[in-house]
C-alpha cells in the first residue's frame, strides 16, 4: 500500500483493536464476516471501484456497505463503513484492508484464549513441511482447482493436528489465495502475529542447531538492530556449510560460508 492507503489502514486498525479486545474469544466470528466482504469485493471490480472512489460521498458508500452487510454483526458493519469513508490509493487496497482486519480478528481469538504463540509455531511448522512438497504448494494456490478442493487438501494435511485458529486461517488462504503463493500467505500471517505480539519474526537457517546462548545472543543483536523484540524461527539447512542465513521480513542477511565464497569469487572476477 502507498502512503494514503497506509494512513487509512492505520486509522482503521486503531478503531478495530478495542472492538476485538471486547469481543475476546468470539472475535473470529467478526473476522469470518469480513472475509465474506473480501470475497464480494474480489468478485466485483465495479463494487471495488465504487467503494474506493473519492468523488462519491462517503455516507453514500457507507449506506451501500450497510445494505451489503445487512445480516452481519453491527461491529463489522461499522468497521467496513469506516473503511469506505476513508481515502485509498488504489481500488484493490480496500479489499486488502478488509482482509487485514479480518485476519487480525481471527488472530485476536487466539490471543484471547492464550494460544497465539501456538498458532505462530504451527503455521511456521506447516510452512516448513510444505517446503519439499512442490506439487502440494502449487495446488494450494492454483485457482483452476476448486476452492473446496484446496481447503480439503489443507484439512487432509493438518486437520486434527493444529488449533482451531490455525486451521481456520490455513483454510482461508487456501480458499482465497488472492494472487499470493500459499507459503507466502503463511509468512504474511506470521508477520501479523508478530505485530500482535509486538515482535518481529526472524527466520534463521543454520547447518546445525543453535544453542540457547546462541539464540539469545542473536535475538539480542537483532533486537538492537530493529528496535523491537525478535521471534526466532530456526530452520536446519544441510546446504549451509557454516554460518547463518537470517531473514527479517524482506531483508536477508546471508553470512554462510557459501555466500562468502560466492562473494569472494565475484570480487576476484571484477
Amino acid at each position: 500500500m502507498r502512503g494514503t492507503s497506509r494512513a487509512s489502514l492505520a486509522v482503521a486498525e486503531e478503531r478495530w483493536e478495542p472492538v476485538l479486545s471486547a469481543a475476546g474469544a468470539q472475535a473470529s466470528v467478526l473476522g469470518e464476516q469480513l472475509f465474506a466482504l473480501v470475497d464480494a469485493l474480489d468478485s466485483s471490480g465495479s463494487l471495488r471501484r465504487t467503494l474506493a472512489d473519492p468523488s462519491i460521498d462517503g455516507d453514500a458508500k457507507a449506506g451501500l456497505v450497510g445494505r451489503l452487510l445487512a445480516a452481519a454483526d453491527p461491529r463489522v458493519v461499522e468497521a467496513a463503513q469506516g473503511l469506505v469513508r476513508s481515502r485509498w490509493s488504489a481500488d484493490a487496497d480496500v479489499a486488502d484492508a478488509v482482509e487485514h482486519l479480518a485476519f487480525h480478528a481471527v488472530l485476536a481469538t487466539a490471543e484471547a484464549d492464550g494460544t497465539l504463540g501456538q498458532v505462530e509455531d504451527e503455521l511456521f511448522r506447516f510452512s516448513r513441511a510444505l517446503a519439499g512438497q512442490r506439487e502440494v504448494r502449487r495446488a494450494l494456490f492454483d485457482t483452476t482447482v476448486l476452492a473446496e478442493a484446496r481447503v480439503h487438501l489443507v484439512d487432509q494435511i493438518i486437520a486434527g493436528r493444529v488449533s482451531p485458529v490455525t486451521l481456520l486461517v490455513a483454510e482461508r488462504v487456501a480458499a482465497a489465495p488472492r494472487g499470493r503463493r500459499y507459503v507466502a500467505s503463511l509468512g504474511h500471517l506470521s508477520d501479523l502475529i508478530a505485530d500482535r505480539r509486538n515482535r518481529q519474526v526472524a527466520t534463521v537457517h543454520s547447518a546445525s542447531p543453535l544453542s540457547t546462548a546462541q539464540r539469545d545472543r542473536l535475538a539480542e543483536i537483532l533486537r538492537s538492530a530493529y528496535g523491537r523484540e525478535i521471534q526466532l524461527n530456526t530452520v536446519l539447512d544441510p546446504q549451509i556449510l557454516g554460518g547463518l542465513r537470517v531473514q527479517v521480513g524482506p531483508q536477508v542477511v546471508d553470512a554462510t560460508v557459501l555466500a562468502r565464497l560466492a562473494d569472494a569469487r565475484r570480487r576476484l572476477a571484477s
